[in-house]
């Protein structure tokens, strides 16, 4: 995938879960100081397997465990940064199960149960708004049908 990102802004590569209820809605997350909402997940450590990745920021961020063998990879997306001004975000996207009750940790304010699909009820980052959510909703569409 080419880079979209501007001459001298830089790209920061990051993982993303999206988790989804029985009733469609998906876990969003926000971090103490924003006032946006975005995917659970984060940049991986140098070495670090994405899933690895993915697994040790649920665990961190939520309290929660990533269930193995459950993760689908939704594409790698990018677009603006919301966190960190003049940067691009790129992130790999999983849709996961999880074991437990997502609760707010370490750098997590909030967390929003938002519908997939229609009108959002938060404040969403381009990233998931734009992209990392239509592709669940397709993803959940073609696998019903």
């Amino acid at each position: 995938m080419p880079s979209l990102a501007r001459p001298g802004s830089r790209t920061i590569h990051t993982v993303a879960a999206v988790v989804i209820n029985p009733k469609r809605e998906v876990l969003l997350v926000r971090k103490h100081g924003s006032g946006t909402f975005i995917q659970p997940g984060g940049k991986p450590d140098d070495g670090e397997a994405p899933l690895d990745a993915l697994a040790r920021e649920l665990l961190e961020e939520l309290g929660v465990e990533l269930v193995a063998g459950s993760a689908i990879h939704l594409g790698t997306f990018e677009d603006l940064a919301v966190n960190e001004p003049g940067c691009r975000v790129r992130a790999r996207a999983y849709l996961v199960e999880i074991l437990g009750e997502p609760a707010p940790r370490a750098e997590i304010a909030e967390l929003a149960w938002v519908p997939l699909g229609g009108l959002l009820p938060v404040r969403v980052a381009p990233l998931s708004a734009r992209h990392i959510l239509p592709a669940a909703a397709s993803w959940l569409a073609i696998s019903r049908s």
